[in-house]
């Protein structure tokens, strides 16, 4: 609850979910992966918290198409004003558990 609680107060939930959703009603598909996605996506990667708290805070790379067709093209701003380190990394390492 205090995960979904800081996510919600971040601003994450307004392009994230924690389960996939089908595509929008415009037939687009979500702005942004499901955190049950990334979790899966990740889960057997290492260096997968340090470099997923390092693009919550710096921002997604708009050349990277690893989510492509996917999700929405839009990429993910920086958010280091609205959460610290501490935090991207306390909620990217609640995410990487979200593994089915």
């Amino acid at each position: 609850a205090a995960m979904l609680k800081l996510a919600t107060a971040s601003g994450c939930m307004a392009c994230h979910s924690i389960l996939p959703l089908p595509k929008r009603a415009d037939g687009l598909p979500p702005i942004a992966p499901a955190w049950r996605d990334i979790a899966v996506k990740y889960r057997d990667d290492p260096g997968a918290s340090d470099r997923l708290t390092r693009t919550v805070i710096t921002g997604s790379d708009p050349q990277s198409t690893h989510w492509a067709g996917k999700v929405g093209a839009v990429t993910m701003p920086p958010n280091a004003v609205v959460v610290t380190e501490a935090e991207a990394r306390v909620l990217v390492n609640w995410i990487l558990v979200l593994v089915p």
